[in-house]
């Protein structure tokens, strides 16, 4: 009934089930970190894409002047950022991501130039939470903050 330790050794019939167990946990690991690795990326991908949208519509705006009247403003900028559009829309780029303390804008509209000089840059800045599955918090504890600026030539109108 009870078999040696030499035939014991010898016995292959379990091996495969063993190297299952040993290799299914790494397995399940590796692909859900590649996913998730793959949302970040696709998350700072789109919030970029805003802050470049934003910036390049920054970038052309103007301070009111006596023969102007400037239409610019941070809130159109924030919803082409958040939204791709200059109106509040229903699907966000970047799921949280629609706070305006999460963009600055510089120089402020009160402080665009009349006249932009070659050297006159406007930046837009941004960052947002990171709110991936509950498996990345629990691996990691901290939120990850994802941060990006785009610096454009101020050309006004």
């Amino acid at each position: 009934m009870f078999k040696s330790r030499r035939s014991f050794r010898k016995d292959e019939r379990g091996s495969v089930f063993v190297e299952a167990l040993i290799v299914f946990p790494v397995l399940t690991l590796v692909t859900f970190g590649l996913l998730e690795v793959g949302n970040i990326l696709w998350e700072r991908e789109q919030m970029q894409a805003g802050l470049r949208d934003a910036a390049r519509y920054w970038s052309r705006c103007r301070p009111v002047t006596d023969n102007y009247g400037a239409t610019c403003s941070e809130d159109y900028a924030r919803n082409i950022a958040f939204y791709g559009a200059p109106v509040a829309g229903t699907v966000l780029r970047v799921p949280g991501w629609d706070e305006a303390s999460e963009i600055t804008f510089s120089p402020a509209k009160a402080d665009l130039p009349t006249n932009p000089a070659p050297g006159d840059l406007v930046v837009v800045s941004g960052q947002v939470v990171y709110s991936g599955s509950g498996a990345f918090d629990l691996l990691f504890g901290d939120a990850l903050t994802i941060a990006h600026a785009v610096e454009l030539r101020h050309i006004g109108w």
